[in-house]
């Protein structure tokens, strides 16, 4: 029991699986070589062996796979959280990332370098890279 505090603790989940449909492997409409087509759908079908959950073929999506109540929605432990605008920036504390909102270049730089100043962390976002990339844009 403790050891399984531990390991969730960290915000990671039992089970980190994905579960892809059973042919993904062998269309590109269905994921090969493309991630955003790779999604679960339930096998049906009178032959299917992973409908039947025959050993050796992939597992199904199943309760018990899930994450613990207080992780879900979290990261590393720590809360998501939207902004959009600089007002919303002053009400993220320590324990939280910061998503960023459908924003133009300049705001979004602006919630950028005050985040930076106040040790933030963005979610999807090298904020080093991010600035220097805009500063060259603007030198030009």
């Amino acid at each position: 029991m403790e050891y399984s505090l531990q390991i969730n603790q960290g915000g990671k989940s039992k089970m980190p699986r994905k579960f892809l449909r059973r042919t993904w492997r062998r269309y590109s409409k269905l994921g090969l070589r493309r991630k955003n087509k790779q999604k679960w759908r339930r096998p049906t079908g009178r032959d299917n062996k992973m409908r039947e959950r025959r050993k050796g073929y992939p597992k199904r999506v199943e309760i018990g796979f899930g994450r613990e109540k207080k992780l879900k929605g979290t990261i590393n432990g720590k809360k998501l959280v939207m902004v959009n605008n600089l007002k919303d920036l002053e009400k993220i504390g320590k324990n939280e990332i910061i998503v960023l909102g459908k924003i133009g270049t300049k705001k979004k730089m602006e919630i950028v370098k005050k985040a930076e100043e106040k040790k933030l962390e963005i979610y999807r976002l090298n904020i080093h890279k991010d600035l220097k990339k805009t500063e060259e844009l603007r030198a030009t």
